[in-house]
Parts: C-alpha cells; structure tokens; sequence
C-alpha cells in the first residue's frame, strides 16, 4: 500500500533532481526543464497532503500553479528564441547581450 510518505519522499527526490539541474547546468532548455520538475514535484506534495486530508484546497492550488507554469514556458521560450537569434546559442551565461 502507498502511504503519505512514499509521496514526500519522491516529491523531496524530484524536487533535488530540479534544484541539482538547475544549479549545474547552463543550457537554458535545462534550466527551464529544471524549474517544470521542481514545480511537478510541489504538484505531487500538495495532492498527496491534499488526498491525505480529504480536502481540495491542494488540487485546487495545483490548478493555479500549473497556470503560472505555462506563463512562465511562454515568456521563457520567447526569451530563448530571442537568445538563439542573436547568439545562435543556448547558453545562459550569454544572455547579456540582450540588454537594450
């Protein structure tokens, strides 16, 4: 039987995952890729807490995060399209070129 704890603890592995990718890598589709694994993995906590407690507050506020989630995949791939143009790269370390 899965219990609460099977749910935290692959949240907490899926949640390290992200931060570890986000902080080693430099290719912005990692870095973004990152980010949508951390954001799955507070997913996953806050449905476990939210079936847990026989409550829907939880699943509602994955409604919204996963709403934020697809404005930030927009504006970040419109950043990277805009980076490759000018660069032909993408590397984050190279995203200073973009100011005015």
């Amino acid at each position: 039987m899965v219990t609460l704890t099977h749910y935290i603890v692959l949240s907490t592995i899926l949640f390290g995952l992200g931060a570890i990718g986000f902080a080693v890598r430099r290719n912005a589709i990692i870095l973004f890729m990152s980010i949508e694994l951390m954001l799955n993995a507070v997913n996953l906590s806050l449905v476990a807490f939210s079936r847990y407690r026989a409550e829907l507050n939880g699943q509602v506020m994955v409604l919204f995060i996963y709403a934020v989630a697809a404005a930030e995949v927009a504006v970040g791939l419109a950043l990277l399209i805009s980076l490759f143009r000018h660069v032909r790269e993408v590397d984050v370390t190279r995203i200073n070129i973009l100011k005015g």
